[in-house]
């Protein structure tokens, strides 16, 4: 009988307060996500996967109930995103000539330069620690494309072309990514309001 009662109470919450305590935790979990590509992990994609699992396991019809277009318009918004990010950061490595221990010492340089940005920030109130950690991650990415190429045996001015076009190919690649995250965090709020 207990059982039954407590039953009936979940049920009743989650009709109610429920569902807009998850619409609200799905917003949250989005922007948490979005900001998660400032240190070069993939939060567009982990958007999408949240905004997946909303649509399936979430309310079927009401206020706050989202179906499966949504999701397939923020897949293509995280792959633009992708897309963009290979693309300049590409551009940027292939123009100056990297080698692959470079890109891959840039990699490594970038993530631990948008940490680092992201935890130090710029006196900048609000946005201080995204600016910083997308140009921290530029610099570290440069940073480690030119360590790539001093240990390969490259001239420092060699070093210092790859460094600059990895910097530039980073730190535009970073803002395209960003910003196809924010669209796809729009998408998830106006999903939910509409």
């Amino acid at each position: 009988m207990l059982i039954a009662e407590n039953a009936d109470g979940w049920a009743q919450w989650l009709d109610t307060s429920g569902v807009v305590f998850l619409a609200i935790l799905l917003v949250v979990g989005c922007l948490v996500a979005w900001a998660s590509n400032l240190i070069a992990l993939p939060g567009n994609w982990i958007c999408v996967l949240l905004l997946a699992l909303y649509a399936w396991l979430g309310p079927a019809s009401g206020r706050v109930a989202i179906g499966y277009g949504p999701v397939l318009a923020g897949f293509g918004l995280a792959l633009v995103g992708e897309v963009v990010e290979f693309l300049a950061g590409a551009a940027g490595a292939k123009r100056a000539g990297a080698s692959r221990k470079s890109t891959l010492y840039s990699i490594l340089g970038s993530m631990v330069g948008a940490m680092t940005g992201a935890i130090v920030g710029v006196p900048v109130p609000v946005v201080g620690s995204v600016i910083a950690a997308i140009l921290f991650g530029g610099i570290g990415a440069a940073a480690g494309a030119m360590y790539g190429e001093w240990t390969d045996g490259r001239t420092w001015k060699e070093n210092w072309s790859v460094g600059h076009s990895t910097f530039w190919g980073r730190t535009f690649g970073t803002l395209g990514k960003v910003v196809a995250g924010l669209f796809i965090v729009i998408l998830v709020i106006a999903s939910l309001l509409s």
